[in-house]
């Protein structure tokens, strides 16, 4: 049978945590003290807008956070602890005599707490298109979801995660009605382009025009749409445009958000003859809104959410003054990849690979999402031919792979649109290779974020893509909240046996002090079957061990960890295990391609 063991040791001191959440902490990052990072501030102020506009902004963005720190109700001290966050939509759960807000947050009170310390809903706003990422009011909650007073109730139990889309907005925002008017603010707020330059370096996540003409009452204007030709982008050379969007994003700290994810920011900084990603201006913004958090000591976590190889990717801590959590992009598909092809050596290299984060910061680490599996984290991690196969089997599982136009005008397949539990089989025998997968997840150095479709171990949904003519809606679907309660407590329920083995997972990482964000992790072995990597603070130290073969296998103890003795229990079944003696994996029975799932070893080391 499949085997799955987390094991800890009863010399383990579980005393006073250390080492804990990467905010709520007042230290500032590299022990700089504020006005050092106020004077950076001002400085990428400058730099970005010149002197006179930039001390102007930095006095008007000073003055909001100060105000926002004035309003926030006494800062909370609590104990660090494992933080695991649920993504969904504030649509995701329904319920007839209640709003959604309130459906959710009526569920997550009763099956989530203990598992999950935060929820991030995704754009609750009112929008025009893409389930809520083309903004109509940045200020407002969908009235068919609920209202703030609802997001602040969710904020009483659990930290809520809030999307400031900061890239673009609706074609039906009213500043895109003053662009086409001519009239202010909006009229200078949106990124056009005159004549005929040369575009070819610019790298597209679609394969939509990158230019949309508009009529205004000024002649027809072409402006740059990166996403759509609903979603505009906004001109953050213009200093307003930075001002406004620092603004909302206080106001969301206001109405209780905990953590702000900041959608797209790669795209943010337009600058022709060059690929418009990740540009020096787009991380001098990212320095700026974390300063105006540090400085005063915001009780918020700042998330970058960057699509896009793993270098690039990890560029977005800066020097620890940028996103205090980066998405692990690379993870999901190396995960996908080695659980469905049995076959890990690029997850065991990116692994042995994987730089600690900068003090203060860490990752946000996830399998499954709202979006598609990306595919471009994978660059320079799998070949073509490797990714070519995941796309295979992907297809052959009833999924699809969005398609992107490269600068050369070539078709490559960008994301994977699938429910991760189809993608594994969405069968009964694929349960456990499912949750293990996500117990590998929640291991990795980092904050874990679980989808609530994959949560749920929902299938591929395509009555709703077929409704809504987008590819990504096979994974996006609603839940009957009496439905989802009543196969919950059917305990021959897929559903249920996902749900029950993911959040009993969860609740006992979430005891473990080795799983604090800022705990550290090291690469101890691995190969094309199997993987090694240990995490550890002061208190507590946590041997992952993970197969990916389908066949039984002994590993033996890493000579790197020879001097650990004594006797560690497998916190899953009460097991015990000597240390020191070779590793057991059992077979896998689940199906013949699927690999088995994890170990987690707690054991003593000496310093």
């Amino acid at each position: 049978m499949v085997t799955a063991k987390w094991l800890t040791g009863g010399w383990t001191n579980q005393g006073n945590i250390l080492n804990g959440h990467i905010h709520r902490d007042s230290s500032a990052p590299d022990g700089k003290d504020k006005q050092a990072i106020d004077y950076e501030v001002l400085s990428y102020l400058i730099q970005l807008y010149g002197s006179s506009q930039g001390q102007r902004l930095h006095d008007q963005l000073r003055s909001m956070a100060r105000q926002t720190a004035g309003k926030l109700a006494a800062k909370r001290c609590e104990s660090p602890r494992s933080e695991a966050l649920l993504i969904c939509y504030g649509d995701s759960l329904l319920q007839d005599d209640k709003p959604p807000l309130q459906a959710l947050n009526d569920f997550s009170n009763s099956y989530l707490k203990g598992a999950l310390t935060g929820i991030h809903v995704l754009p609750f706003f009112p929008s025009s298109s893409d389930d809520g990422f083309a903004v109509i009011d940045y200020r407002s909650v969908r009235s068919d979801l609920g209202s703030w007073s609802d997001i602040q109730d969710l904020a009483e139990n659990f930290d809520v995660m809030a999307d400031l889309v900061i890239n673009h907005c609706s074609r039906e925002h009213v500043w895109f009605t003053d662009f086409i008017t001519n009239v202010a603010p909006g009229k200078d707020y949106f990124f056009e382009i005159e004549g005929s330059p040369d575009l070819k370096e610019v790298l597209r996540p679609r394969n939509s025009p990158l230019l949309t003409e508009v009529h205004t009452r000024n002649g027809i204007r072409r402006v740059w749409t990166t996403f759509s030709d609903d979603q505009v982008d906004l001109n953050f050379a213009n200093p307003e445009v930075l001002l406004e969007f620092a603004s909302t994003l206080l106001f969301y700290v206001q109405m209780g958000a905990r953590y702000i994810r900041l959608d797209a920011i790669a795209y943010l900084w337009k600058r022709l003859g060059t690929t418009c990603m990740s540009l020096p201006e787009t991380h001098m913004v990212v320095r700026i809104l974390r300063g105006l958090i540090d400085v005063e000591d915001l009780p918020v976590t700042l998330i970058t959410e960057t699509n896009v190889p793993h270098d690039e990717n990890v560029s977005y801590f800066g020097e620890g003054n940028e996103a205090h959590l980066v998405y692990q992009f690379s993870l999901a598909p190396l995960l996908l990849f080695s659980y469905l092809t049995g076959e890990a050596q690029a997850l065991v290299d990116w692994t042995r690979n994987l730089a600690p984060p900068p003090e203060g910061c860490s990752y946000f680490n996830f399998i499954a999402s709202h979006d598609g599996i990306g595919l471009r984290p994978l660059e320079g991690l799998l070949s073509e031919a490797d990714v070519g196969r995941l796309i295979d089997i992907v297809h052959d599982r009833g999924g699809f792979a969005s398609m992107r136009s490269t600068p050369g005008g070539e078709e490559r397949a960008y994301e994977l649109n699938i429910a991760l539990f189809s993608a594994f089989g969405g069968d009964d025998e694929n349960i456990a290779a499912y949750v293990g997968a996500h117990q590998l997840l929640m291991a990795y150095q980092g904050v874990p974020g679980l989808y609530l479709n994959a949560l749920l171990g929902r299938s591929n949904d395509y009555q709703y893509m077929e409704a809504t003519g987008r590819t990504r809606s096979i994974n996006r679907g609603s839940w009957s909240l009496e439905a989802l309660v009543d196969a919950l407590e059917d305990s021959a329920s897929h559903h249920a046996k996902i749900f029950q083995g993911l959040s009993h997972s969860l609740r006992l990482r979430s005891e473990q002090s080795a799983f604090l964000p800022a705990s550290q992790q090291r690469f101890i072995a691995g190969s094309g079957d199997y993987l090694m990597f240990l995490r550890h603070n002061t208190h507590q130290r946590l041997l992952v061990v993970a197969s990916f073969v389908s066949h039984a296998q002994v590993i033996e103890w890493p000579d790197a960890l020879s001097s650990v003795t004594g006797v560690a229990v497998d916190l899953l079944s009460g097991e015990d295990i000597e240390a020191n003696a070779a590793i057991s994996l059992g077979l896998s029975l689940i199906h013949i391609s699927e690999p088995t799932r994890p170990r987690l070893i707690s054991y003593a080391v000496d310093s």
